[in-house]
């Protein structure tokens, strides 16, 4: 016995809008890849536009609630000056100390930093929320 395919259902004109053609699909296919495109360039001008300006965290010491120390390296163009904003942060991840140090010229690209960060309440970790050019 041979089964007789069933035509599927016409849609209501109009409802749903065009059916798309190999015209629209093709334009669809285009945008997605004009979106791709532009998300790696945006992604490639944000990561070039540090001029080789990075920071590592080295270690951090809790000296008690009011004061948490922090040692980061700093590696920028050696004539240059950077504002860094520093962060102690608590258990529950809330900035409890916060801090601006300026690292200016050096006769190194790479410098070591150490800063205290006055303290509102016990910290648990100190990180280096981000550098700039100052």
């Amino acid at each position: 016995m041979t089964a007789t395919p069933t035509p599927a259902p016409e849609l209501p004109a109009g409802r749903y809008g065009k059916t798309a053609g190999p015209g629209r699909r093709r334009a669809g296919r285009l945008a997605m890849v004009a979106l791709g495109v532009l998300a790696v360039a945006v992604a490639a001008w944000l990561a070039l536009a540090q001029d080789g300006l990075s920071w590592k965290v080295v270690g951090f010491k809790v000296d008690g609630p009011t004061s948490t120390q922090l040692t980061f390296d700093v590696t920028k163009d050696a004539e240059s000056t950077v504002s860094c904003r520093v962060q102690a942060l608590s258990e529950s991840y809330a900035e409890v100390g916060v801090q601006t140090v300026e690292v200016g010229p050096a006769g190194t690209a790479t410098q070591r930093v150490t800063t205290t960060i006055p303290t509102t309440e016990l910290a648990v970790s100190a990180v280096v929320e981000s550098c700039f050019a100052a």
